[in-house]
């Protein structure tokens, strides 16, 4: 299953390639401690208002979803990340 969120920067967040990276780093642990098994980060080449910044893919199975959720990477993107998110969608695929 692919778990993607995708993120829309406040226009304050700062620097969006430094944002990239460092929610990167903190999705990388997810997969360190095995409750995500890939992760592939986009970034938006087209800034406009109507344009997500970031696509954030994390390859699970669906029954790692609970876990990924309770994990300390997940509460760490939430709590760094929370108030420089204007907005966010997450979709699941299989």
């Amino acid at each position: 299953m692919q778990h993607c969120i995708l993120v829309k920067w406040t226009p304050d967040a700062g620097d969006r390639d430094a944002l990239a990276k460092e929610a990167e780093a903190i999705f990388a642990q997810a997969v360190a401690n095995g409750v995500a098994t890939a992760l592939t980060i986009r970034r938006n080449v087209i800034n406009r208002p109507n344009r997500y910044d970031l696509l954030i893919e994390l390859t699970m199975t669906p029954d790692m979803l609970p876990a990924y959720d309770a994990s300390e990477p997940h509460h760490r993107w939430k709590e760094t990340f929370g108030a420089r998110i204007q907005q966010k969608a997450i979709f699941d695929y299989e």
